[in-house]
């Protein structure tokens, strides 16, 4: 009984102990700890139902389609060497050089009874006359530059705009129709040969039109009220500025100026480009043709056949053929020598008025030796060339910004000026300038041959 006694007192003891406190001091750390740290997060667990498990959806609706994919990025731009591959990769694609030994170059298959198929063409279209009154025919003026952008100036691309406003400008004055182009329409005739396969193509696409005023991208109007005198060069088919004696006594390649030109829209002229041409395919037929030219001019040097050097060639060779129809116009300046010109213009204003077309107030200043784009074969400084452009582009823009009252503050800046108020009655005041240079049918009935 002692024994019994004893164990039962030492299990109340036991019992005594204090249990609560114990755990609390033994698990109040732990959580404490879960809590407070920052690094330590608990897992999450998230239910998802299938189409078919999830009590809450609709019924029969079809899951929705995937996201369109993410459109590529844009390619990066390509690094000089790559533009350099680009301009292989197009040297590559081009018609192999002809040969000497090849047949002669042809701008295209050859036209007969073309003059008569023209007349035919005419009389069946009388809404498209080739005259648009007596003594005055329908010109088209054809102009271009290259198929690329300028990389060789920072604003090669805005002058070359310019330059084409003030051809647009002066079309509009005197009611001429405009073609400009920026693709080589044959690859074998590059450079400045690229204008006579345009030419043809272009006459025989426009039969309306009686004459085709050629003009180099370098060439700007600074005369916007004078016409030439359609009327001198009635028995005539193509029009050059030059000098007969340069021509057929000096065999000179700079007797003309093949820059600025005016060709007939017939069957002799189709004939004289396609003889031209011959001369132009690049390669071996163009170096050989320019040791000939050297030859039978009396001051060029034997580099590559040039269109100008070509056309003095024909003339002289075969003056009977081709000289008997071309008129040496020197007259007027259908081309005017920029550097003798641009820095007169403001002597121009002060003495004499647009209208003459000639030394006095040229018609055309030509910036020959320049290039606009940059280059490595330009003869004149870029800064002077890019000076006297903008004093050309001013002094022609400012004929026709006059008529709206306004003017350039000088021919150095683009900033313009207003020179005229406006008034409740523009249409009141007898202004023979503002007539003549707004209506050209009003002034094409007066206009002297």
């Amino acid at each position: 009984m002692s024994e019994q006694a004893d164990r039962r007192a030492r299990q109340q003891r036991l019992l005594r102990v204090p249990v609560v406190p114990v755990i609390f001091f033994l698990v109040a750390p732990c959580v404490l700890f879960l809590l407070t740290s920052p690094d330590l997060t608990l897992p999450r667990i998230r239910i998802e139902y299938g189409p078919h498990d999830n009590p809450c959806a609709p019924k029969n609706v079809p899951p929705p389609p995937p996201p369109p994919p993410l459109p590529p990025p844009p390619p990066p731009p390509l690094p000089p060497s790559a533009a350099v591959d680009v301009d292989i990769d197009e040297e590559q694609r081009l018609p192999p050089l002809r040969q000497l030994t090849d047949r002669p170059y042809s701008l295209g298959p050859a036209v007969s009874d073309y003059d008569a198929r023209r007349a035919r063409w005419l009389r069946d279209h009388p809404q498209f006359p080739a005259f648009v009154s007596p003594g005055r025919p329908r010109v088209l003026v054809v102009t271009g530059s290259s198929p690329r952008g300028c990389g060789g100036t920072t604003d090669g691309d805005h002058v070359l705009l310019r330059a084409f406003k003030n051809k647009v400008d002066y079309c509009r004055v005197h009611g001429f129709d405009v073609f400009y182009s920026n693709a080589v329409l044959d690859a074998e005739m590059s450079g400045f040969w690229t204008k006579l396969p345009l030419l043809r193509s272009l006459m025989l696409a426009h039969p309306e039109a009686e004459l085709l005023w050629w003009v180099d991208s370098d060439v700007v109007f600074t005369d916007m009220l004078f016409e030439p005198p359609w009327g001198r060069y009635a028995r005539h088919n193509l029009v050059l500025p030059g000098w007969d004696e340069k021509v057929y006594a000096a065999k000179s390649w700079l007797g003309v100026n093949a820059g600025s030109f005016v060709i007939r829209n017939c069957q002799w002229s189709l004939d004289l480009l396609d003889a031209w041409s011959r001369m132009g395919p690049r390669g071996p037929v163009r170096d050989s043709y320019g040791k000939v030219l050297a030859g039978a001019l009396s001051d060029r040097p034997p580099y590559e056949a040039d269109d100008q050097s070509a056309l003095v060639y024909l003339l002289v060779t075969q003056r009977g053929r081709w000289g008997e129809k071309t008129f040496l116009e020197s007259s007027y300046n259908l081309h005017g020598y920029w550097v003798g010109i641009v820095d007169r213009y403001e002597e121009m204003r002060r003495r004499w008025a647009p209208g003459l077309g000639d030394d006095r107030w040229p018609l055309v200043t030509h910036f020959v030796g320049c290039k606009p784009c940059g280059g490595q074969y330009a003869s004149y400084d870029a800064a002077r060339c890019r000076r006297g452009m903008e004093r050309a582009l001013n002094f022609a823009d400012d004929q026709i910004l006059r008529l709206y009252g306004f003017e350039h503050e000088s021919l150095n800046t683009t900033a313009v000026r207003r020179i005229r108020n406006e008034t409740g009655g523009p249409l009141d005041a007898d202004d023979e300038e503002l007539g003549r240079l707004l209506h050209p049918t009003f002034r094409a009935a007066a206009m002297p041959m």
